[in-house]
């Protein structure tokens, strides 16, 4: 079981989400930085983290979804190979178009930082099996460009296809349809702005994003 998480400059959940991976597979993942152009041989899943990469200049997200290695995540995604966007990972998946829609500024303009209630509303992907449909879990959130939107026809289609994940069970961020996670259509690629990263052991108050880590690697190591 190979994982990798993308660097950014400005990348400051990396190291939390490393760990977390670590912590599930027993292995260190390789930290790619993000003008390299190439994954390492053999990964099978690939973390995009939380953080303020290239400092949010134009747009959240924005210069990150155009840095080098990008295509090669995209071409990872492609073949199936798992990607997982945490939070400004997940704004540079929709900037990359590996995820539709966009993310925006909170409602309010407020940066909003704290446990907020989580529904899983889809249990069935590689990344939720080990969760159950309609369960609340608390998961912690920090951002300031977190409110997700698209247009009707987009936000009926990820309803139809059920390819929303989680959705929020508060308000949070102003969120078109209260959606905190979503998954492409193929269901390899999620993005979700909650860190499940940051509530993974006892020592975190909480592991209710344990189980999100070790659900996936279940799926990656039995496919």
């Amino acid at each position: 079981m190979k994982t990798a998480v993308i660097v950014f400059p400005g990348s400051n959940c990396d190291r939390d989400l490393a760990v977390a991976l670590e912590m599930v597979t027993g292995i260190k993942p390789a930290m790619v930085w993000h003008a390299e152009t190439e994954l390492p041989a053999g990964i099978d899943l690939i973390g995009v983290p939380g953080g303020f990469s290239f400092g949010d200049y134009l747009r959240s997200g924005a210069m990150s979804a155009r840095a080098a290695i990008m295509p090669a995540v995209a071409a990872a995604a492609e073949q199936g190979r798992a990607v997982l966007g945490i939070c400004n990972g997940f704004q540079i998946l929709t900037e990359a178009g590996l995820l539709p829609g966009a993310l925006m500024r909170n409602a309010g303009l407020d940066f909003v930082c704290r446990d907020v209630a989580l529904n899983v509303v889809n249990s069935q992907t590689m990344f939720t099996s080990l969760y159950e449909a309609g369960e609340r879990i608390s998961i912690p959130v920090a951002h300031h460009d977190g409110s997700y939107f698209a247009d009707g026809a987009t936000l009926d289609r990820l309803e139809d296809e059920g390819r929303v994940v989680f959705r929020y069970g508060e308000a949070v961020n102003g969120s078109a349809r209260d959606i905190a996670g979503i998954v492409n259509a193929r269901g390899n690629v999620l993005g979700m702005m909650p860190h499940p990263e940051r509530v993974v052991e006892p020592a975190h108050g909480s592991t209710d994003g344990r189980r999100l880590f070790e659900g996936l690697v279940g799926a990656l190591v039995g496919a």
